[in-house]
């Protein structure tokens, strides 16, 4: 076989969708070119916006044969594993930050694969081959978000020293249910009485739930969720990170990975949360509502995704980073973690003691976590 040669892409449009999607497959919406096209072609993801595209690619001629998301970053908003302090450290020391290396779907704090390669590339020269493009000495730092456990451990075992720092996300996983009345009756008696009560509220107030596929999901009902996308972002006295050109783009590109649950009330539109989903998962991404109703988040963010798993195969679903109110509803917390590049000795010494007391915090607080499920012994 030819050598790997790197190449860095100042847009994902310098490839063809076919051969990216070649290489990264169906069941990571996030990680296909119409979704990081989407992003970039609506203005959400620019120098403008603090995310410069430098997409790592890798190639044996004229076959591309590597693909991997990357950007310089200058700031930390829209990653979801916060580094601030890091960052002020380090300039309160006299160093510069930013700009940073960053491997992630922006705004979008998904665990996935990050790296694709081709059948027949050598996983090992690939990822020789691509810390190239942050040991060069202009980035203070190169980080890896969201990665699945697999590619985690293949980094590390690549560069073992990269450090690791550990985080928690809550997702919910078909233990053969059958339908939720079957996921209902795996609960305590205490925690089925209270979900019930839950999703009576709804119909008391009401409200009906409406779950929209593909093209279902119209324009009307893409801008209706939109209004209320930016509301739960205007409430915190900002708009959100992505445009209605992004959702537009996204509607028009993937309209098979799109789940739109809309909430009506006599008749109308009133709130919504838009999913995602893969071959095998669904992800709850963007949520937002125009009125204020009792229980309607847990309804529209969690009862009918996971009724939507049930009814379609999906075997997880992942509702969306934080929140311990998610144990108690049957998520189950999942440790996640990230893989850290530093290239100043000293700082890294400094973040590596940092990484290695909050190991052991995350840790308790998975524990803790687990004792919550409410699930019978």
């Amino acid at each position: 076989m030819s050598e790997l040669v790197l190449k860095e892409l100042p847009a994902i449009e310098a490839v063809s969708a076919a051969a990216w999607n070649a290489l990264v497959g169906d069941d990571h919406p996030f990680l296909r070119h119409e979704f990081l096209h989407a992003l970039e072609a609506s203005g959400a993801v620019s120098a403008a916006t603090g995310w410069v595209p430098r997409h790592l690619t890798l190639w044996q001629g004229d076959a591309l044969v590597g693909a991997m998301p990357h950007y310089l970053k200058h700031h930390s908003f829209g990653e979801y594993v916060f580094d601030w302090a890091w960052a002020d450290a380090w300039e309160r020391a006299g160093g510069n930050y930013y700009p940073k290396g960053l491997t992630a779907i922006p705004f979008s704090p998904v665990p996935g694969p990050r790296l694709a390669l081709a059948s027949g590339v050598d996983p090992r020269i690939a990822r020789e081959t691509l810390a190239a493009a942050w040991e060069k000495g202009d980035l203070s730092s190169w980080h890896l978000l969201f990665a699945e456990d697999a590619e985690v451990d293949a980094w590390l075992a690549a560069r073992p020293e990269l450090l690791v720092r550990y985080g928690v996300q809550f997702q919910w996983r078909d233990a053969g249910y059958g339908d939720f009345e079957g996921f209902l009756g795996s609960m305590t008696s205490k925690r089925r009485k209270a979900i019930r009560r839950e999703r009576r509220r709804i119909a008391e107030q009401g409200l009906t739930l409406h779950r929209l596929t593909g093209e279902a999901v119209d324009v009307p009902a893409l801008e209706h969720f939109y209004r209320c996308y930016e509301i739960t972002y205007l409430e915190r006295g900002r708009h959100g990170y992505l445009n209605l050109d992004f959702f537009r783009r996204l509607h028009a590109a993937m309209p098979d990975s799109l789940v739109l649950v809309q909430a009506r009330l006599d008749g109308r539109p009133v709130a919504a949360a838009l999913c995602l989903q893969g071959e095998r998962t669904l992800y709850g991404r963007y949520w937002g509502s125009e009125v204020v109703a009792d229980c309607l988040h847990f309804e529209a963010c969690y009862y009918q995704g996971i009724e939507h798993c049930l009814e379609r195969g999906l075997t997880t679903f992942d509702p969306g980073t934080q929140g311990e109110h998610k144990v108690t509803r049957g998520f189950a917390p999942r440790r996640l973690r990230s893989l850290h590049h530093i290239a100043d000795p000293a700082f890294r010494d400094a973040v590596a003691r940092f990484c290695s007391e909050e190991r052991d915090h995350v840790a308790a607080y998975c524990r803790a976590a687990e004792r919550a499920l409410p699930f019978k012994a």
